[in-house]
Protein backbone atom coordinates (compact mmCIF):
# COMPACT_ATOMS: atom_id res chain seq x y z
CA UNK A 1 0.00 0.00 0.00
CA UNK A 2 1.28 3.53 -0.75
CA UNK A 3 2.17 5.65 2.26
CA UNK A 4 1.23 9.33 2.55
CA UNK A 5 1.36 12.03 5.19
CA UNK A 6 0.29 15.67 5.40
CA UNK A 7 0.57 18.16 8.25
CA UNK A 8 -0.85 21.62 8.90
CA UNK A 9 0.36 24.40 11.15
CA UNK A 10 -2.85 26.38 11.44
CA UNK A 11 -5.04 28.65 9.36
CA UNK A 12 -5.59 32.39 9.47
CA UNK A 13 -3.84 35.57 8.41
CA UNK A 14 -0.18 34.61 8.84
CA UNK A 15 2.08 37.67 8.72
CA UNK A 16 4.71 37.66 5.94
CA UNK A 17 7.59 37.72 8.42
CA UNK A 18 6.45 34.32 9.73
CA UNK A 19 5.87 32.56 6.40
CA UNK A 20 9.30 30.97 6.17
CA UNK A 21 9.41 29.75 9.77
CA UNK A 22 5.97 28.12 9.69
CA UNK A 23 6.62 26.57 6.28
CA UNK A 24 9.96 25.16 7.42
CA UNK A 25 8.41 23.82 10.61
CA UNK A 26 5.77 21.97 8.62
CA UNK A 27 8.45 20.49 6.38
CA UNK A 28 10.45 19.28 9.37
CA UNK A 29 7.40 17.73 11.02
CA UNK A 30 6.50 15.99 7.75
CA UNK A 31 9.96 14.47 7.49
CA UNK A 32 9.75 13.21 11.07
CA UNK A 33 6.40 11.53 10.43
CA UNK A 34 7.58 10.25 7.06
CA UNK A 35 10.58 8.53 8.64
CA UNK A 36 8.20 6.58 10.87
CA UNK A 37 6.17 5.45 7.86
CA UNK A 38 9.28 4.54 5.84
CA UNK A 39 10.45 2.28 8.65
CA UNK A 40 7.10 0.45 8.49
CA UNK A 41 5.75 2.29 11.51
CA UNK A 42 2.02 2.77 11.98
CA UNK A 43 0.05 5.77 10.81
CA UNK A 44 -0.81 6.38 14.47
CA UNK A 45 2.88 6.57 15.41
CA UNK A 46 3.58 8.83 12.43
CA UNK A 47 0.92 11.42 13.20
CA UNK A 48 1.87 11.51 16.87
CA UNK A 49 5.52 12.07 15.98
CA UNK A 50 4.69 14.79 13.46
CA UNK A 51 2.39 16.64 15.85
CA UNK A 52 4.92 16.38 18.68
CA UNK A 53 7.42 18.14 16.42
CA UNK A 54 4.92 20.93 15.79
CA UNK A 55 4.12 21.18 19.51
CA UNK A 56 7.83 21.57 20.25
CA UNK A 57 8.19 24.33 17.67
CA UNK A 58 7.45 27.78 19.20
CA UNK A 59 6.23 29.06 15.82
CA UNK A 60 2.85 27.35 16.35
CA UNK A 61 -0.05 27.72 18.75
CA UNK A 62 0.25 24.23 20.24
CA UNK A 63 2.42 22.97 23.07
CA UNK A 64 5.34 25.38 23.31
CA UNK A 65 4.15 28.67 21.83
CA UNK A 66 0.51 28.26 22.80
CA UNK A 67 -1.72 31.27 23.34
CA UNK A 68 -2.75 32.60 26.74
CA UNK A 69 -6.34 32.73 27.88
CA UNK A 70 -7.99 35.80 29.42
CA UNK A 71 -6.62 34.90 32.85
CA UNK A 72 -3.08 34.53 31.55
CA UNK A 73 -3.04 30.72 31.71
CA UNK A 74 -2.21 28.27 28.92
CA UNK A 75 -4.89 25.63 28.39
CA UNK A 76 -4.17 22.88 25.88
CA UNK A 77 -6.37 20.50 23.88
CA UNK A 78 -5.49 17.52 21.67
CA UNK A 79 -7.03 14.46 20.03
CA UNK A 80 -5.80 11.42 18.11
CA UNK A 81 -7.62 8.56 16.35
CA UNK A 82 -6.81 5.20 14.78
CA UNK A 83 -9.00 4.71 11.72
CA UNK A 84 -8.76 0.92 11.68
CA UNK A 85 -9.84 0.24 15.26
CA UNK A 86 -11.75 3.52 15.73
CA UNK A 87 -9.93 3.88 19.05
CA UNK A 88 -9.34 7.48 20.02
CA UNK A 89 -8.05 9.61 22.85
CA UNK A 90 -8.57 13.28 23.69
CA UNK A 91 -7.59 15.75 26.37
CA UNK A 92 -8.96 19.24 26.95
CA UNK A 93 -8.24 22.19 29.20
CA UNK A 94 -4.97 20.78 30.49
CA UNK A 95 -2.07 22.86 31.81
CA UNK A 96 1.69 22.33 32.08
CA UNK A 97 1.86 19.33 29.73
CA UNK A 98 4.51 19.88 27.06
CA UNK A 99 3.15 17.42 24.51
CA UNK A 100 -0.64 17.08 24.82
CA UNK A 101 -0.81 14.80 21.78
CA UNK A 102 1.19 12.12 23.60
CA UNK A 103 -1.13 12.36 26.59
CA UNK A 104 -4.07 11.95 24.19
CA UNK A 105 -2.31 8.86 22.78
CA UNK A 106 -2.14 7.41 26.29
CA UNK A 107 -5.86 8.07 26.73
CA UNK A 108 -6.42 6.15 23.47
CA UNK A 109 -4.88 3.05 25.07
CA UNK A 110 -7.02 3.41 28.21
CA UNK A 111 -10.72 2.68 28.83
CA UNK A 112 -11.41 6.41 28.41
CA UNK A 113 -12.07 8.56 25.35
CA UNK A 114 -11.87 12.14 26.65
CA UNK A 115 -10.28 13.46 29.83
CA UNK A 116 -10.32 17.11 30.86
CA UNK A 117 -8.60 19.50 33.25
CA UNK A 118 -7.32 18.19 36.56
CA UNK A 119 -8.44 14.65 35.84
CA UNK A 120 -6.40 14.55 32.64
CA UNK A 121 -3.41 15.98 34.50
CA UNK A 122 -3.77 13.30 37.19
CA UNK A 123 -3.93 10.65 34.46
CA UNK A 124 -0.71 12.09 33.00
CA UNK A 125 1.03 11.84 36.39
CA UNK A 126 -0.15 8.25 36.88
CA UNK A 127 1.30 7.35 33.49
CA UNK A 128 4.71 8.92 33.97
CA UNK A 129 4.22 12.25 32.17
CA UNK A 130 5.78 14.95 34.32
CA UNK A 131 4.46 18.49 34.47
CA UNK A 132 6.56 21.10 32.72
CA UNK A 133 7.10 24.68 33.86
CA UNK A 134 4.88 27.50 32.64
CA UNK A 135 7.88 29.15 31.02
CA UNK A 136 8.49 25.97 29.00
CA UNK A 137 5.26 26.73 27.11
CA UNK A 138 5.34 30.53 27.09
CA UNK A 139 6.94 32.48 24.25
CA UNK A 140 7.70 36.18 24.02
CA UNK A 141 5.44 36.52 20.99
CA UNK A 142 2.40 35.11 22.77
CA UNK A 143 3.11 37.02 25.98
CA UNK A 144 3.30 40.32 24.09
CA UNK A 145 0.12 39.52 22.24
CA UNK A 146 -1.70 38.84 25.50
CA UNK A 147 -0.47 42.10 27.05
CA UNK A 148 -1.43 44.06 23.94
CA UNK A 149 -4.93 42.62 24.15
CA UNK A 150 -5.24 43.65 27.80
CA UNK A 151 -4.09 47.14 26.93
CA UNK A 152 -6.60 47.39 24.09
CA UNK A 153 -9.40 46.65 26.56
CA UNK A 154 -8.13 49.19 29.07
CA UNK A 155 -7.43 46.48 31.65
CA UNK A 156 -4.44 46.37 33.96
CA UNK A 157 -2.12 43.44 33.36
CA UNK A 158 -2.46 42.33 36.98
CA UNK A 159 -6.27 42.32 36.82
CA UNK A 160 -7.11 39.60 34.28
CA UNK A 161 -10.45 38.89 35.96
CA UNK A 162 -11.69 42.15 34.48
CA UNK A 163 -11.49 40.48 31.09
CA UNK A 164 -13.57 37.55 32.22
CA UNK A 165 -16.16 39.62 34.03
CA UNK A 166 -16.62 42.43 31.56
CA UNK A 167 -15.72 40.83 28.24
CA UNK A 168 -16.52 37.16 28.73
CA UNK A 169 -19.44 37.33 26.32
CA UNK A 170 -17.29 38.47 23.41
CA UNK A 171 -17.11 35.95 20.60
CA UNK A 172 -13.98 35.15 18.61
CA UNK A 173 -13.58 37.21 15.47
CA UNK A 174 -13.45 35.37 12.16
CA UNK A 175 -10.06 36.91 11.34
CA UNK A 176 -8.49 35.37 14.44
CA UNK A 177 -5.32 33.36 13.82
CA UNK A 178 -6.17 29.69 14.24
CA UNK A 179 -2.82 28.19 15.23
CA UNK A 180 -3.99 24.61 15.65
CA UNK A 181 -1.60 21.94 14.32
CA UNK A 182 -2.38 18.52 12.95
CA UNK A 183 -1.32 15.52 10.89
CA UNK A 184 -2.99 12.72 8.94
CA UNK A 185 -1.38 9.62 7.44
CA UNK A 186 -1.90 6.25 5.81
CA UNK A 187 0.68 3.52 6.46
CA UNK A 188 1.92 0.53 4.45
CA UNK A 189 -0.86 -1.68 5.81
CA UNK A 190 -3.53 0.77 4.68
CA UNK A 191 -4.37 1.98 8.19
CA UNK A 192 -5.30 5.66 8.57
CA UNK A 193 -4.79 8.00 11.54
CA UNK A 194 -5.41 11.63 12.45
CA UNK A 195 -4.10 13.91 15.20
CA UNK A 196 -4.80 17.53 16.20
CA UNK A 197 -3.37 19.77 18.95
CA UNK A 198 -3.95 23.39 19.93
CA UNK A 199 -3.51 26.14 22.49
CA UNK A 200 -6.91 27.49 21.51
CA UNK A 201 -8.07 30.96 20.57
CA UNK A 202 -5.98 33.85 21.83
CA UNK A 203 -7.38 35.43 25.02
CA UNK A 204 -10.13 32.84 25.14
CA UNK A 205 -12.62 32.60 27.99
CA UNK A 206 -11.14 30.27 30.67
CA UNK A 207 -12.37 26.73 30.14
CA UNK A 208 -13.37 27.31 26.54
CA UNK A 209 -12.90 24.21 24.38
CA UNK A 210 -13.08 24.27 20.59
CA UNK A 211 -13.13 21.53 18.00
CA UNK A 212 -9.58 20.18 18.30
CA UNK A 213 -10.19 17.49 20.99
CA UNK A 214 -13.70 16.63 19.80
CA UNK A 215 -13.95 13.59 17.56
CA UNK A 216 -15.70 14.28 14.26
CA UNK A 217 -15.21 18.02 14.70
CA UNK A 218 -11.47 18.76 14.81
CA UNK A 219 -10.18 15.30 13.90
CA UNK A 220 -11.48 11.98 12.63
CA UNK A 221 -10.23 8.74 11.06
CA UNK A 222 -11.94 5.60 9.80
CA UNK A 223 -11.34 3.06 7.04
CA UNK A 224 -11.99 5.64 4.30
CA UNK A 225 -10.15 8.79 5.37
CA UNK A 226 -8.29 10.67 8.08
CA UNK A 227 -8.95 14.37 8.69
CA UNK A 228 -7.45 17.15 10.84
CA UNK A 229 -8.98 20.62 11.04
CA UNK A 230 -7.97 24.15 11.98
CA UNK A 231 -10.31 27.10 12.26
CA UNK A 232 -12.93 28.82 14.35
CA UNK A 233 -13.72 25.87 16.60
CA UNK A 234 -17.30 26.73 17.41
CA UNK A 235 -18.32 26.49 13.75
CA UNK A 236 -16.33 23.29 13.22
CA UNK A 237 -18.15 21.76 16.20
CA UNK A 238 -21.61 22.86 15.05
CA UNK A 239 -21.00 21.43 11.57
CA UNK A 240 -18.95 18.34 12.58
CA UNK A 241 -16.48 19.28 9.86
CA UNK A 242 -13.96 16.44 10.24
CA UNK A 243 -16.56 13.66 10.03
CA UNK A 244 -18.27 15.45 7.15
CA UNK A 245 -15.02 15.39 5.13
CA UNK A 246 -14.54 11.67 5.83
CA UNK A 247 -18.11 10.98 4.75
CA UNK A 248 -17.48 12.72 1.41
CA UNK A 249 -14.60 10.28 0.84
CA UNK A 250 -16.72 7.31 1.92
CA UNK A 251 -19.27 8.32 -0.70
CA UNK A 252 -16.68 8.15 -3.49
CA UNK A 253 -14.84 11.47 -3.59
CA UNK A 254 -11.04 11.56 -3.50
CA UNK A 255 -9.24 13.39 -0.70
CA UNK A 256 -8.78 16.61 -2.63
CA UNK A 257 -12.40 16.87 -3.73
CA UNK A 258 -13.62 15.99 -0.25
CA UNK A 259 -11.49 18.71 1.32
CA UNK A 260 -12.73 21.31 -1.14
CA UNK A 261 -16.37 20.26 -0.76
CA UNK A 262 -16.17 20.42 3.02
CA UNK A 263 -14.67 23.92 3.07
CA UNK A 264 -17.30 25.03 0.55
CA UNK A 265 -19.94 23.70 2.96
CA UNK A 266 -18.28 25.58 5.85
CA UNK A 267 -18.32 28.79 3.84
CA UNK A 268 -21.98 28.36 2.95
CA UNK A 269 -23.18 27.58 6.46
CA UNK A 270 -20.94 29.65 8.75
CA UNK A 271 -19.03 32.91 8.95
CA UNK A 272 -15.96 31.41 10.62
CA UNK A 273 -12.93 30.52 8.55
CA UNK A 274 -10.40 27.71 8.61
CA UNK A 275 -9.05 24.73 6.74
CA UNK A 276 -8.42 21.01 6.86
CA UNK A 277 -6.16 18.25 5.60
CA UNK A 278 -7.33 14.84 4.36
CA UNK A 279 -5.68 11.57 3.36
CA UNK A 280 -7.66 8.69 1.91
CA UNK A 281 -7.07 4.93 1.93
CA UNK A 282 -5.40 4.99 -1.51
CA UNK A 283 -2.79 7.48 -0.32
CA UNK A 284 -4.49 10.44 -1.95
CA UNK A 285 -3.94 13.79 -0.27
CA UNK A 286 -6.23 16.79 0.00
CA UNK A 287 -6.25 20.17 1.68
CA UNK A 288 -8.38 23.30 1.46
CA UNK A 289 -9.02 26.50 3.40
CA UNK A 290 -11.06 29.69 3.16
CA UNK A 291 -8.88 31.79 5.44
CA UNK A 292 -6.02 33.90 4.12
CA UNK A 293 -3.48 31.15 4.73
CA UNK A 294 -2.98 27.63 6.02
CA UNK A 295 0.55 26.42 6.68
CA UNK A 296 0.99 22.86 5.41
CA UNK A 297 3.41 20.30 4.01
CA UNK A 298 3.05 16.79 2.62
CA UNK A 299 4.83 13.73 1.24
CA UNK A 300 3.55 10.80 -0.77
CA UNK A 301 5.03 7.67 -2.33
CA UNK A 302 7.71 8.58 -4.88
CA UNK A 303 8.50 12.03 -3.46
CA UNK A 304 12.04 12.75 -2.23
CA UNK A 305 11.30 15.94 -0.28
CA UNK A 306 8.15 17.47 1.21
CA UNK A 307 6.11 20.06 -0.64
CA UNK A 308 5.03 22.93 1.60
CA UNK A 309 2.85 26.01 1.31
CA UNK A 310 1.11 28.82 3.14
Amino acid sequence: MPISLIVHGGAGDISPDRHESVRQGCQEATLIGWQVLRESGSALDAVEAAVRALEDNPAYNAGTGSSLNADGHIELDAGIMDGRSLNLGSVAGIELIKNPISLARLVLTSPHVLLVGKGAEQFAHENGITRCKFEDLLTERQYRRWKDHLASLGALEDEPRIIRREFGTLTARSDEKHGTVGAVAVDSTGALAAATSTGGIHNKYPGRVGDSPLVGCGFYADEAAAVSCTGLGEDFVRLTIARRAADFVARGQDARSAAEATIAFLGARATGTGGLIVVDATGGLGFAWNSAHMAHAYMAEGMETPVSGI
